[in-house]
């Protein structure tokens, strides 16, 4: 691929890819970023059509092209971690990038499909549906409103949206196209069948008050990834590196040093 997207790094060791969610950016992770640096190389990258790459769009949305521009621009063996529609980017490469190149996936309050059906607990499509057509009127309204459901089940609901908010809201609002196609994505992704196929260490952090990834959601996926480590923060909710700032670190620092060599 031609273009390349831009990205920020900071710290030295493993390196570590922080992947943000739909209607965020990299800026969710400013205070994870600064404390993972102090043991790894972190790398914050914005997906395209966000944040820095708000111009940078794949001609084709879709989420092998993403994991494609993605693992090219940051161009080095390192761990992914994806976060909510992250988690979707994080799980391609993980499928599809040399072996050699990818040394952990760890998952954020992410499912392999998102959304609810007969035998599977996920967003409600009316949902996704309410925010494409807020979309077509206001950007600015409907991420605001998508911003309060990241915290909703946290115990302290009004600092995690405004920490949120003033992380986020320091980068330009995502682009159009972006942000439609990547509803699309959450509605149509479905990685099951792939989290069996997961050879390196894998991570799977969860918050029990989720709203977006439900907690029935663990179980299943505890069958599916039967070779992955499991976290789950009881009172977290869809961000639980923020709800759940500290534990989260520490239970995250652990497993890298376990699982990359890191000491």
């Amino acid at each position: 691929m031609a273009q390349s997207l831009k990205f920020s790094s900071i710290g030295q060791g493993t390196p570590i890819v922080l992947l943000h969610g739909w209607g965020l950016n990299s800026g969710v992770f400013e205070p994870l970023a600064v404390k993972l640096a102090e043991r790894f190389k972190v790398i914050s990258i914005d997906l395209p059509g966000y944040g820095d790459n708000v111009d940078c769009l794949p001609a084709h949305y879709e989420l092998a092209d993403l994991a494609e521009l993605v693992y090219q621009s940051v161009a080095e063996p390192a761990v992914y971690l994806g976060w909510s529609l992250g988690g979707l980017v994080a799980t391609q490469i993980a499928r599809t990038a040399p072996q050699n190149d990818v040394l952990g996936l760890v998952h954020v309050a992410t499912s392999p499909y998102f959304v609810e059906n007969h035998d599977w607990p996920g967003i409600k499509p009316e949902l996704l549906a309410t925010f494409h057509q807020q979309l077509a009127k206001d950007i600015g309204k409907t991420l605001s409103g998508f911003l309060k459901i990241q915290a909703m089940g946290s115990n302290h609901i009004k600092e995690d949206i405004r920490q949120i908010q003033q992380l986020v809201m320091a980068k330009p609002l995502p682009d159009r196209k972006a942000l439609e196609q990547g509803l699309h994505i959450l509605a149509s992704a479905d990685t099951r069948a792939d989290l069996a196929q997961i050879k390196m260490p894998f991570l799977r952090i969860y918050g029990k008050m989720d709203s977006l990834v439900p907690k029935k959601v663990i179980n299943l996926v505890d069958n599916l990834a039967k070779n992955s480590d499991l976290v789950v923060f009881d009172k977290a909710s869809h961000a639980p590196f923020i709800s759940n700032f500290q534990e989260f670190v520490e239970h995250l620092n652990a497993w890298l040093s376990d699982n990359t060599g890191h000491y």
